[in-house]
């Protein structure tokens, strides 16, 4: 077994018309056995952009100290919350840094730029973006990810319809993939609001 493979995860990021939405499985496990379930994969940088980390469960809660201690730094010395371009090179260099003994993550970004331009992005754990147009995923659930996302994805959607695309993807996914599951954690990001929500999956 991967060392990735080892908590378990699931992580889905999708855009709509000026809107994100990005998802995550709440289970946390030791390979096959179940340790909790309610963990928070999806972390709020600022109320525009947010990360998940998937991956090596320790390894995530570190990089995402790293990356919060680093934003509130920009947002001392700029005066302004930092866009999600940036962001995403900010994690892609901190991750190259240690290279040679990296963390065992799997991040995605999402984020509202300019124009309330949506922006999604994942990276592999030594930092080489992988930019999309329409969704990015990570995690063990990742394969089965890929294909409910590219049979359901449609352009322009609507927040509502985002969030009901993005649920369904995650909660067929999870359960094809014996490490992650256990429900659903979804955020609609809107120029004017953040919606969250918690989904019941199959507890098995």
């Amino acid at each position: 077994m991967s060392i990735f493979e080892y908590n378990g995860s699931a992580l889905v990021a999708m855009v709509g018309k000026n809107c994100f939405a990005i998802a995550s499985d709440r289970r946390l496990g030791v390979q096959l056995q179940t340790i909790a379930t309610d963990f928070q994969r999806i972390s709020k940088i600022h109320d525009r952009l947010f990360l998940g980390l998937s991956g090596l469960a320790t390894d995530a809660q570190t990089l995402y100290q790293k990356l919060v201690f680093r934003h509130k730094l920009y947002l001392l010395r700029e005066e302004r919350d930092m866009k999600p371009e940036t962001f995403a090179s900010l994690v892609s260099a901190l991750l190259y840094e240690k290279r040679f003994g990296p963390f065992f993550c799997q991040p995605v970004i999402a984020g509202l730029g300019d124009d309330d331009k949506p922006f999604i992005c994942t990276m592999d754990s030594i930092g080489a973006k992988e930019l999309a147009k329409d969704f990015v995923v990570a995690g063990t659930a990742s394969e089965s990810l890929y294909g409910a996302c590219e049979s359901m994805f449609k352009e322009n959607m609507e927040p509502e319809e985002l969030f009901e695309t993005v649920s369904q993807a995650l909660l067929s996914s999870v359960d094809r993939d014996c490490l992650s599951g256990w429900g659903g954690h979804v955020y609609v990001v809107t120029p004017t609001e953040v919606k969250e929500r918690i989904l019941k999956g199959r507890m098995d």
